[in-house]
């Protein structure tokens, strides 16, 4: 059954675009649902239409190199898609207004779902279900590292709200005593009129175990209205 589904996609038939846009829309599906499980900007129509879209590129592509040979380029077409599929992505990505950048991830996957979607396109069927399987992997096995590693990481973000501009005094004193380095330290003004400045922090400490403690001892600070680790 494979062996006839890589053969058949190959050729240039009505069967076989039937069979790439089928393949292009499944990767479509698997990948837009684990988007859409999470609640993320692209779902499973965005995701879907991308690689249906790079498909039908890729697909135009080799028709124009089947019936004009001497006026066409195979990978040309394929190659705008790859460059001009970025302008969704920029579309995901939102910079929230504790400084935490979102989107990226759904962005990579629009990116690699039209990759996909040419590889469909062409025919290119074992590329398809291989990219298919590390994208899926990547999607569900590594999210859980990618939330572990902040576990161990001896650089954090810390995200305050100051009750007036002189407790960020007494904050630096407190790193200063519990022996922290202060990476990064940007203030702003808040925008509730009459409340404090707030600031993103950047801190590393020599050992990872303190950092439980080192939240507890920066929420007692006298003016530090609230402190979150982002």
């Amino acid at each position: 059954m494979w062996k006839w589904l890589v053969v058949t996609a190959r050729e240039w038939s009505l069967l076989s675009m039937v069979l790439r846009m089928s393949a292009a829309m499944i990767v479509g599906l698997a990948v837009g649902i684990d988007r859409g499980l999470k609640r993320r900007g692209a779902g499973i129509k965005t995701h879907v239409l991308v690689c249906l879209g790079a498909a039908v590129v890729m697909m135009t592509g080799q028709y124009m190199s089947v019936h004009f040979p001497s006026e066409s380029d195979l990978g040309r077409l394929g190659a705008q898609v790859i460059s001009g599929v970025g302008f969704l992505g920029v579309g995901t990505i939102i910079v929230t207004g504790k400084n935490q950048i979102r989107g990226l991830t759904t962005a990579a996957g629009l990116w690699t779902c039209a990759c996909l979607g040419l590889a469909a396109g062409i025919g290119y069927m074992e590329g398809v279900v291989l990219g298919t399987a590390f994208a899926l992997f990547t999607f569900k096995i590594l999210n859980y590292v990618d939330h572990l590693l902040p576990r161990y990481a001896k650089v954090y973000d810390l995200y305050l709200e100051f009750e007036r501009n002189q407790s960020i005094r007494g904050f630096r004193d407190a790193l200063r005593s519990e022996e922290l380095k202060l990476v990064m330290f940007e203030v702003s003004k808040s925008r509730i009129k009459g409340e404090g400045p707030t600031a993103i922090a950047t801190i590393e400490v020599k050992d990872k175990s303190r950092r439980a403690v080192v939240m507890d001892v920066l929420r007692e600070i006298d003016g530090v209205r609230y402190v979150e680790e982002l």
